[in-house]
Formats: structure tokens, C-alpha cells, sequence
């Protein structure tokens, strides 16, 4: 009897050993509320892993940082994409990235690779510059503007949305370019020129963009902080794709900011190799060629192809503002501080 019952009990842990599902793993993705990604790709990671993503949008890029620095000892997700150049000794300084150097990392130019100990691993660039709407200056009449300088002319009064360095990474990278054109002893002038040329300041990319730009709102500006890869999209989702591109951008020397976003591993993380396989898929190709027609920036992978849109309707500044990572790490909270005094 106690054999039949020793059988019936083994009998029935294998079943329930075979019948029993793999629990499956989500890794969570903070990231700004610009980030787009399709559904297809993603669920091509799901499909090959079996890791589900679950993304989380947690505003601007300074806000997003701000959010995940605070939260550093409970971290709010597994996975952070979105932080730049401009804000990356922050999250250096304050420790929030596990190391990793992904294989895919051998794809992406050593140029854009800031942190040695792989903490931050580069996504994407793109050129923070002016855009104006052509069909706007056209019918006013009104030559566009062409330098940074010429935002400060009587004939540009009021025309211009910008974004606060203080919680938006395209109006910190634009500050920054301000910084260089005219130097730590001239930029405030500038930016009181332009305070005083009833320049909008708002908190974010797109309220800036979608709310506030003549070109692709109901706003009353004609003139936007955005990216030299930003026209190709007013062609992408146009109901009819005109011949050109309904805005431009301004990419005379030094007069946009080359802003490259990077992605880390979260500390404290339970869920680390997961992670690190969505790490490694988002430098890989497939992910990679998925970011200009969802971010209209440039992949970082170098293997990746470009749309042709994208190839036809951007143009990338020959001289791009420039400034290392130490510079802006050393003067960054100054900087933010003293443009709040003037502009805000």
C-alpha cells in the first residue's frame, strides 16, 4: 500500500512539474515622453526573449533624470533610455547605472561613446537646432532667420518658443549652444535680447512643438527649438507627402548642439540579465533602424539603414556646437541658474 501511495504521490509532483508555465519576466523602460518605438519591434524583443517590455513615460529628459535620481535607492524601472549628453555626468555623478559593455557596442563609433566604464551606452544623436515654417515667412514676407543672432531683431520679436534648460533636454542642448556661439562672457546678453524680443519659454519639447509651432499647431510661433532631422517628419505623417519639407532648420556653424541619448541598466535592478538583453537590443539593428521614423534622430549603430525621407529631407550641420562632457558637468548648474534669473 505505502508503495502505491509513494507512486501516486511522484506521479503527481511530474505532472504538475510538466503542466507548470514559466513565469514570464517584464522589465520595466523608463524613458522620456518623446520616445516612440513600433509595436512590431517590440514584440519581435518578446517574441525572440520572451521578455515582456513595459514602458514608462516620465516626462521631459531633465525630468525623467530628476525622477530617476530621486528614486535611486527604489528604482522606478529596470532600464533608463533617454538620458544625453548634457545631463550625463548627473546621472554619473549620482551612480544610478549599472556597468555593461554590450557586445553591440562594436557597431558604434567611439566618438560617441562618453562613459569608459559603459554605464551610459549611446542610442542616438541628433542636432538641436532652430526650425522655422517656411509656408509662415513666405506669406509675412519675412526672410527666416539664418544665425542664432538674428533671433534678437526687431523683425523676429515674438516669433520664437523655446524650451526651459531646467527640464528639457533640446532647451538645455540649445542653451548650451548659445554658450558657445557667444561665450560664457556674451550669452546672457544674448538671452536678455531675446527675453526682451518676448520670446516664449515652456517646459518641453512637445508642448513647444505641437503646441506652440505655427508649422504643426494652432500656435502663434514660426519658430521652434527642434532638430535638423525634424522637417522629414512634417513629409512622414503629411496626408499627402509634399515634394519638400513645410519647415527647415537653422544649421549655420555653431548653431545647433549635436545631443546624443544614451541608455543604463538601473541600480538595484532585479531583473539585471533581462535588462541587459533589451540593452543589447535597443543598439541592435533591428531597434536601431526603427528610431528615425519614430524619433527622427540618427541611430548610433552604424550598420543601421536610413529611411529614404530621412536621407532627403534632413540635413546635418556641418559644424555642430560642441562641448565635452566635463565642461558642461562643471558649469551646467550655473549656466541653468543664471538663464533662470534673466529669462524667467
Amino acid at each position: 500500500m505505502k508503495r502505491w501511495l509513494g507512486l501516486l504521490l511522484f506521479l503527481f509532483i511530474m505532472s504538475g512539474c510538466r503542466t507548470a508555465e514559466p513565469k514570464a519576466v517584464t522589465v520595466r523602460l523608463m524613458t522620456h515622453d518623446s520616445f516612440s518605438v513600433s509595436e512590431a519591434v517590440l514584440a519581435q524583443f518578446t517574441a525572440e526573449t520572451g521578455i515582456i517590455v513595459q514602458v514608462f513615460k516620465a516626462g521631459d529628459g531633465g525630468v525623467m533624470l530628476n525622477q530617476a535620481i530621486l528614486a535611486k535607492d527604489n528604482p522606478l524601472a529596470d532600464v533608463l533610455f533617454g538620458v544625453d549628453n548634457t545631463f550625463l555626468s548627473r546621472a554619473l555623478a549620482n551612480d544610478i547605472f549599472l556597468p555593461y559593455q554590450s557586445p553591440a557596442l562594436a557597431n558604434i563609433p567611439d566618438s560617441l561613446e562618453l562613459d569608459p566604464q559603459h554605464r551610459a551606452l549611446p542610442v542616438d544623436y541628433g542636432d538641436v537646432c532652430l526650425n522655422y515654417d517656411k509656408a509662415w515667412f513666405a506669406a509675412k514676407g519675412l526672410e527666416p532667420p539664418r544665425t542664432l543672432a538674428d533671433l534678437t531683431l526687431p523683425a523676429y520679436t515674438g516669433l520664437t518658443v523655446v524650451q526651459n534648460p531646467a527640464t528639457s533636454t533640446p532647451g538645455l542642448a540649445f542653451l548650451l549652444a548659445t554658450v558657445v556661439a557667444f561665450g560664457e562672457d556674451g550669452y546672457l546678453d544674448y538671452w536678455r535680447a531675446l527675453a526682451a524680443n518676448d520670446v516664449l519659454v515652456v517646459d518641453g519639447w512637445e508642448d513647444a512643438y505641437w503646441g506652440q509651432f505655427t508649422a504643426a499647431s494652432d500656435g502663434s510661433r514660426p519658430i521652434v527649438v527642434s532638430y535638423a532631422s525634424s522637417p522629414p517628419a512634417e513629409v512622414y505623417y503629411a496626408e499627402e507627402p509634399p515634394d519638400e519639407a513645410p519647415t527647415a532648420a537653422v544649421v549655420s556653424d555653431g548653431a545647433c548642439f549635436r545631443q546624443v541619448e544614451f541608455v543604463g541598466i538601473l541600480r538595484g535592478t532585479k531583473q539585471e540579465e533581462a535588462a541587459q538583453k533589451l540593452v543589447d537590443f535597443l543598439l541592435g539593428k533591428t531597434f536601431q533602424e526603427d528610431i528615425p521614423l519614430q524619433m527622427f534622430v540618427y541611430p548610433a549603430n552604424e550598420t543601421a539603414v536610413l529611411p529614404d525621407v530621412f536621407v532627403q529631407h534632413s540635413v546635418s550641420p556641418a559644424n555642430p556646437a560642441l562641448l565635452d562632457p566635463e565642461t558642461i558637468a562643471a558649469n551646467r548648474e550655473t549656466w541653468i541658474a543664471e538663464w533662470t534669473r534673466i529669462v524667467r
